[in-house]
Parts: C-alpha cells; sequence; structure tokens
C-alpha cells in the first residue's frame, strides 16, 4: 500500500562559519583608543584613493584642490581635503561617568530615543594630530555616527571650522562572485532567518512557537507547505532566543521562610534569582529541530552571552541535548556573525549595532541605516562609544573585508528588505529581521535569487483587537 504523498527530502547546501568575529582572548588591559589608530590605518587608504579619483586636478573658484595629510596640516582660505574619523560631539548622548551618577538619583531619567540635537551637535574629524569641526549642509545630509571613517573637501574658515564641500565615503567592499544560472531551477533552496524568539519557559508557551517548529519539521500544513519546508536547509536564529531574565514569583521566594534563607548555599544556584525553564525550553525546541534542519544559533542582548560585541557563541553545554548535534545540524555562533551558504556570503547582526545607530540619527529607516554601515565598511561603526566591544590591539574586527550578498539584522520593529549596488558592481540584498514574539513572522531568503518571503505564524487569538 503506497502514502498518499511522496516523503520529500530536505534540501542539502555548503555551510561555512568565517571567523572573523571569533576571539582568541577576551582582555581588557588595552585602551579603547587603539581601535580607532587600527581603524583609520585600514580604511583611510581605501578613502584616499577615492579621494584621488574624485579631486585630484579639480578646481573649485580658479584654486586646485590639494591634498592634506593631516588634519591639523589644514590652512585657513586654502581648498584641500583630508582624511580622517568621525567624532559626534553630542550633549544628549550617553556617557559613563553620568551612568556612575545615576546611582545618586532619586530617580533615574527616562531613557532617550535620540541622540539628535542639531542646534548644539558638533560634526567633528580626526586623526593622531588633533581634531576639526566640520560645518555645512553638505556634512549635515550625511546622517554620520561617531567611529566611521571619512574624506571631506572645503576650506577652513576664519573661525578655524572646516566648510565641507564634498564627502567621500570608503564604499562597499569586493564581493565574490556568486554563481547566478541563466534560469531558474524548479528546486527551490531558502535560508530562514529568525530572532526574538524570547523563549520564557512557561508551560503553555506560545502557540506560534510550537506552530514555527512543526512547520520547519513539515509536520503542518497541506503538500505545498511540507514541500517548501524541505526547501528549508538552515535556519538563522538573529538573537534574543531566551525572553529577559527574571527571578522566580516572589511568593516562592517568601515560602522560602527564614529556615532557607539560613541555610548555607555551597553548591548549585539560588532558584529565587535563576529560572532554568527558559534555557531548558529552548534546548527542547533545538533538539527537535535539529533532527531534521541545521541550525545556526546567535547570542543576543537577552542571551547568557558577554554583553560585550563581537558576543562570542554560547557554549554548548548551555544546552545538555542539543549540544550532542554540535558540528551538525546546531552551529552556535558569535554576535555579528559571517558565513558563506553555496556560495553566497551572509552577514548579520542581532540588532544592537542598528539600534545603537538609530539613536544617532533623525530618520527611521532601519534599512537606510544598514546600507550606511556597508558603505562605511564597519559592521559596529559606534563601538566603543556607545556600544560595548572588545579593545582590539591586533585589528578592528568590525571592518567589513568581504562585501556579503545578504545582509541581515535581527530583533528589528518590522519586516523589510531593499537591493542595493555598489560602485563596482555588488548587489546586496538588505533584510531586517523583526521579533518573533512580537510578530509571528519568519523570513525566507532564496538562495538563487536573493528574493524575500514571509510566513506568518500570528494566530488570531494572540492578536489584539483595536
Amino acid at each position: 500500500m503506497t502514502s498518499e504523498h511522496p516523503p520529500f527530502e530536505r534540501q542539502q547546501t555548503v555551510y561555512k562559519t568565517d571567523p572573523q568575529f571569533q576571539l582568541d582572548s577576551h582582555s581588557y588591559q588595552t585602551q579603547y583608543v587603539d581601535i580607532y589608530f587600527l581603524r583609520l590605518a585600514v580604511l583611510k587608504k581605501i578613502v584616499e584613493s577615492h579621494g584621488r579619483e574624485r579631486w585630484d586636478g579639480v578646481e573649485v573658484n580658479g584654486e586646485t584642490v590639494g591634498r592634506v595629510e593631516r588634519v591639523l596640516d589644514v590652512r585657513q582660505g586654502e581648498v584641500c581635503w583630508v582624511v580622517g574619523t568621525v567624532y559626534m560631539d553630542m550633549k544628549l548622548k550617553p556617557n559613563v561617568l553620568e551612568d556612575i551618577a545615576k546611582d545618586h538619583f532619586i530617580s533615574a531619567p527616562p531613557p532617550r530615543q535620540k541622540y539628535r540635537d542639531p542646534e548644539n551637535d558638533k560634526i567633528m574629524i580626526e586623526d593622531e594630530s588633533g581634531r576639526l569641526e566640520l560645518i555645512g549642509d553638505k556634512i549635515r545630509e550625511e546622517d554620520l555616527v561617531t567611529g566611521c571613517v571619512i574624506a571631506v573637501m572645503g576650506t577652513e574658515t576664519a573661525n578655524g571650522e572646516f566648510k565641507v564641500i564634498d564627502v567621500l565615503l570608503p564604499e562597499l567592499p569586493a564581493q565574490i562572485e556568486r554563481a547566478v544560472p541563466e534560469s531558474l531551477s524548479q528546486t527551490k533552496k531558502y535560508i530562514a532567518l529568525i530572532s526574538g524568539l524570547s523563549v520564557t519557559g512557561n508551560v503553555h508557551e506560545s502557540v506560534e512557537t510550537h506552530l514555527l517548529v512543526e512547520y520547519l519539521l513539515g509536520e503542518v500544513g497541506s503538500s505545498a507547505d511540507q514541500s517548501k519546508s524541505a526547501s528549508i536547509s538552515r535556519l538563522i536564529i538573529a538573537g534574543n532566543s531566551l525572553s529577559e531574565p527574571q527571578t522566580q514569583a516572589a511568593d516562592e521566594a517568601a515560602a522560602s521562610s527564614s529556615t532557607s534563607r539560613a541555610k548555607s548555599k555551597k553548591y548549585g544556584y539560588d532558584s529565587t534569582s535563576y529560572n532554568a525553564k527558559p534555557t531548558t525550553v529552548l534546548d527542547t525546541l533545538l533538539t527537535d529541530l535539529c533532527t531534521s534542519i541545521g541550525v545556526t544559533l546567535m547570542p543576543g542582548e537577552s542571551d547568557p552571552a558577554n554583553a560585550s560585541l563581537p558576543q562570542q557563541k554560547m557554549h554548548p553545554t548551555m544546552f545538555p541535548t542539543a549540544k550532542y548535534y554540535t558540528g551538525s545540524t546546531f552551529i552556535p555562533s558569535t554576535n555579528p556573525h559571517a558565513c558563506e551558504i553555496d556560495g553566497v556570503r551572509f552577514l548579520g547582526t542581532s540588532g544592537q549595532t542598528i539600534d545603537d545607530i538609530f539613536n544617532y540619527v533623525d530618520g527611521n529607516d532601519r534599512l537606510e541605516m544598514m546600507e550606511k554601515t556597508l558603505r562605511w565598511r564597519l559592521v559596529a561603526p559606534t563601538a566603543p562609544d556607545t556600544l560595548w566591544c572588545y579593545p582590539f590591539q591586533d585589528g578592528d574586527q568590525f571592518v567589513i573585508d568581504a562585501c556579503p550578498h545578504v545582509y541581515f539584522v535581527g530583533n528589528q520593529p518590522e519586516f523589510g528588505t531593499r537591493l542595493i549596488r555598489g560602485n563596482e558592481g555588488q548587489i546586496v540584498r538588505l533584510v531586517t529581521v523583526p521579533k518573533f514574539s512580537e510578530t509571528g513572522e519568519l523570513v525566507l531568503v532564496d538562495l538563487e535569487t536573493l528574493e524575500c518571503e514571509v510566513i506568518n505564524f500570528k494566530t488570531k487569538s494572540s492578536i489584539p483587537s483595536s
């Protein structure tokens, strides 16, 4: 007796992790200023080459534009161009001294959505020689952030400010050629992107989460749904898989009474301050998935990993069952994460990088912010100014050396996608991945066309009434 539907086979792909964001050591013994020197040393050569192509021999008001080696070599009245690192002097930007002072506040000040204050903010350019303030409409239009390296052309005013006429960025790096078939194949291969699962560990975990797992395993839906599920070769979880840490209920803590408080706690953990249920539930979900599909797990802001970027992979021993799939279908990874899947290069973060840039700029277009990071060639330009990171010694690991084909950012307010092009023919698919716990959305990326598709698991019972 034959089955009504033939069994579907999971599409297989070749997956290679890029170790760019893996750290050999975790040391805070060096100064953070080294990051800016290392970053400038790499990107200065690139921006200088763009500057020579654009400005060599150019005349402005009858005066030939000259090249200035250092910021402090700029002379008043001379039209010139110089390369340096941007520093945004913003009064509303967080300050570590203010954070310490919060301990003395009666009530903490409300968090700011934006650091911008156009009337008082100053844009500076600096190098090892010094710092120079930039003015003019042209520089204000760029929506820059602290840490990006640029070239500016203009002239110094009588007030010692540099009036900017033109701006150049490093632009997109070289991109490996992707094999594009002449005609589309009938067999699709998808990479699934998801973020913000926010597993709580409750007995009644969200229905959407269970539907997601069953869909990826091909256990629900029609024959067409199961066929598409089988076309998904890998799931990338872009951070915040666990909910924000919460203590056990206050009544449970009270029930422990003075007797338990008097106990000498030598081993184990205090259950009133730690809840292992979310990790246990996530381990179960990962184990179910790894029996059928490859899973890459990136840490996020709410996950049990180091807070400083690049966040290192969550240790497999945290997942006592899923760890047995490590190296095969279970790949704990870093944040940011870079990999190559069937010749398609992916680069992504769990969202902290773009969330921080959002505070610097006026607009709300997060895809444009993502594009800016690629054109700056920096996956985390605001680190270490307003984003925690390690003080690198040998090189800035946030510099983007190879242009990705797919660039994704997790834990964003909503799904969005855009195709951008570089000056040398680079084509990049930008994807903002929303929080699954809020939207119930899973993003599929076609490895052949780089087109995106969204599958929504939100149930009617979970949609708030208007």
